[in-house]
């Protein structure tokens, strides 16, 4: 693989509730819906949405608020609009791509409530994505396939358990938290359950953060008429990952910058990084000022 590229996979945890809205509802649901993967149902926090925050938060590292986008700053030697690129100046001179790729956040373990207490959930399409090979928790009997759920070694006085709704038998065979993903805090990891591809949409959809609001009337100072609302979040201490590709193909990242030195930034994926870590205080999504959006930066490591 050619020098220029890199591929980070960083791991990150909801501090908050996330609401990354469609602008649209969900019939029978709420009002206001979150992202979905289309195919599987199954929430996310889109890369644009990542992209405009970091870069803002990245400018806000740097003290320069001119580089957060919207042609402000068009100087190509900044290491905010070299890492996410400029637009051209008016007349058509100057201007670059952005030099990092960052896809969207995925799920990795969604926490559910359930008799044993705090439960955090995955299945095995989704570890499959993120490079580990598990076997769906299914068994047949008298040729029907029955779904199951393997626990961790710390729910194992279980014979059944409930996610959420769903009371599920438990498989014989424990369920061990992959040693390649070392990034989760090991009070979660000890508390995971596996259960079927099929199984795990319904169960995340099933157990989002859904809150219900009502405007005031400023005249009054009472509730508005017909003024209801709800919306729905990605729930607190949910662990997601997302891929960022650097490719630094010009190969001139700025590192002489005044402020690049005093951060210790030497290439994009810094820059990045710096910006992804200000989000545990600043989030991202909407609903900011009603408690919701922040995140946390667990892990952040190349991928070989």
């Amino acid at each position: 693989m050619s020098n220029s590229y890199r591929q980070e996979r960083y791991v990150i945890m909801t501090l908050d509730p996330v609401h990354v809205g469609t602008g649209g509802n969900r019939l029978g649901r709420v009002d206001l819906s979150i992202v979905r993967e289309p195919g599987t149902r199954l929430p996310k926090i889109p890369g644009t949405t990542l992209h405009g925050a970091i870069r803002q938060y990245a400018a806000i590292c740097y003290d320069d608020l001119s580089t957060a986008g919207g042609g402000k700053n068009q100087n190509d030697r900044h290491p905010v609009n070299y890492t996410f690129g400029s637009i051209k100046e008016a007349g058509g001179n100057g201007g670059q791509s952005g030099q990092v790729s960052i896809n969207d956040a995925r799920l990795l373990l969604f926490p559910v409530h359930s008799l044993a207490g705090p439960v955090w959930v995955t299945c095995p399409g989704i570890l499959r994505e993120f490079g580990v090979d598990k076997e769906a928790p299914i068994t047949e009997k008298n040729g029907a396939k029955i779904q199951m759920v393997a626990l961790s070694s710390d729910l194992q006085a279980h014979t059944h358990l409930n996610l959420g709704w769903l009371m599920l038998p438990k498989t014989e065979d424990t369920f061990c938290w992959p040693e390649e993903i070392n990034h989760v805090p090991p009070e979660i990891n000890s508390c995971t359950a596996l259960v079927s591809d099929k199984l795990f949409s319904q169960i995340v959809n099933s157990n989002l953060e859904v809150r219900t609001s009502v405007s005031i009337d400023p005249v009054t100072g009472a509730a508005a008429d017909k003024a209801l609302f709800t919306y729905e979040a990605i729930p607190r201490a949910t662990i997601l990952w997302l891929d960022v590709v650097e490719d630094d193909f010009r190969g001139t990242f700025p590192a002489d910058h005044t402020k690049a030195q005093e951060l210790g930034h030497t290439k994009p994926l810094d820059v990045v990084t710096a910006g992804l870590k200000l989000a545990e205080m600043l989030g991202i999504g909407g609903m900011g000022t009603r408690g919701f959006g922040r995140i946390r930066l667990l892990k952040g490591g190349d991928v070989k």
